[in-house]
């Protein structure tokens, strides 16, 4: 799949920069033209030398410098490339883009270029988290850069959390992942069905500054909506708060709390063909939501929760015959015998199992390592990006209503 590709590795200044060897070696290996340009601050990590020896290439490191002085190096690697990766990304590099800032040899490189770009984060967990490095993230996703989202785990810091580089051979999948589905021709095979997601977290008010909520960031079923629209669906998403930008063509109902998400899915449920449950809905909300801010007091702090409605369980009992229903289990032990359950207990056709404590999987990231789970089979997915799934999920429900209509 990357045989005759040119991609550029870019190298930031990251402990994990060491692991971009590894990824040259393997994107080379795998029939790719490799080159690299390393940053000042990345040579202080690794030297040009190794990635050098790797490549074949000379690598470039001083926008001043030019091996060629028929062409200017950046204009024409900009110009070659079928996709840059920069790994590791660091919250420089990442503030440099979206800013439009190009002073050095990777950042002129990408401000030159038409291709695709391609982040994989690595940087301490509290940089990861910062509010400035979030918003430049969800700014340049708004403008088409890719991302690989770290994984959790022990950092160079010190620190635990999320903020390690995804491992070498997951990124060459990803990308491979991402050249296979190029490559391959827009099928429509959804043109004229209607299709209803749910997405992202519900916010449970206790009062006017505090909410009760979870750590869902909404990314797989804006991953599904995408999806379902690529292939010509009619897709109406009803999202909780996410932070993402929803495809353009896609019908959206923005809701808050748990009852806000179940009366618009009811509302909207008899105009379509497919729904699909991939929000994280609140199972609970606190029974009375204070007027005024809930002051400190001596002893503990007493919250009443009532249940939400179980949406999915509600869809399950009114669907029709025609209609397919699809779950997902977001669990952390006994994941496939809860999943079962709740196939069976929900009235669903379809339920995606997933392991949010493994890693690579669950909330937060881009990527996912799904069961899907029916009743006639259980197929084990390995770790891939969530639109990866999404298509994986829409391929078992089309052929969930060709088998309903060879039945009629």
């Amino acid at each position: 799949m990357l045989q005759g590709k040119t991609i550029v590795l870019g190298v930031a200044g990251g402990i994990a920069a060491f692991k971009a060897a590894s990824l040259a070696s393997a994107l080379s290996k795998a029939g790719a033209d490799v080159h690299v340009i390393m940053t000042e601050s990345a040579q202080k990590f690794i030297t040009p030398l190794t990635f050098q020896s790797l490549t074949k290439h000379p690598v470039l490191t001083d926008i001043f410098t030019e091996p060629d002085p028929a062409e200017l190096a950046h204009i024409a690697l900009a110009d070659k490339a079928d996709l840059i990766v920069v790994a590791p990304t660091t919250a420089n590099v990442l503030g440099k883009v979206a800013h439009g800032i190009a002073d050095d040899m990777l950042t002129t490189t990408i401000m030159a270029t038409q291709a695709p770009v391609l982040f994989a984060l690595a940087m301490n967990v509290n940089m990861f988290n910062n509010a400035i490095v979030q918003d430049n993230i969800a700014y340049l996703q708004e403008k088409g850069y890719l991302f690989a989202e770290p994984a959790e785990g022990y950092l160079a810091c010190g620190w635990t959390g999320k903020g390690r580089l995804m491992e070498p051979p997951d990124i060459a999948a990803y990308i491979e992942d991402y050249f296979r589905k190029k490559s391959q021709p827009k099928v429509r095979d959804l043109e004229g069905v209607r299709v209803l997601i749910t997405a992202g977290r519900n916010n449970e008010p206790l009062d006017p500054v505090r909410f009760i909520t979870n750590r869902s960031t909404g990314r797989m079923g804006y991953a599904l909506a995408e999806a379902a629209l690529a292939r010509g669906a009619d897709v109406t998403l009803v999202s909780g708060p996410s932070g993402l930008t929803p495809p353009s063509g896609v019908r959206t109902v923005p809701v808050e709390t748990g009852l806000e998400m179940y009366a618009g899915v009811m509302e909207h449920l008899d105009a379509h063909d497919v729904i699909i449950g991939a929000a994280a809905v609140a199972d609970y909300r606190p029974k009375e939501r204070s007027t005024a801010k809930i002051k400190k007091k001596d002893g503990p702090l007493v919250i009443e929760m009532v249940r939400n409605p179980d949406i999915l369980l509600e869809v399950g009992q009114r669907k029709r015959a025609d209609q397919v229903l699809v779950g997902f289990a977001a669990e952390t032990n006994d994941v496939l015998e809860n999943a079962r359950g709740k196939l069976q207990r929900k009235k669903a056709d379809l339920f995606v199992a997933n392991d949010v404590s493994r890693e690579g999987a669950g909330f937060g990231t881009d990527t996912n390592i799904v069961t899907l789970i029916d009743r006639e089979r259980e197929v084990d997915l390995p770790l891939m990006s969530k639109r990866d799934v999404a298509d994986r999920v829409l391929d078992r429900v089309l052929e969930l209503r060709l088998e309903r209509q060879d039945v009629r």
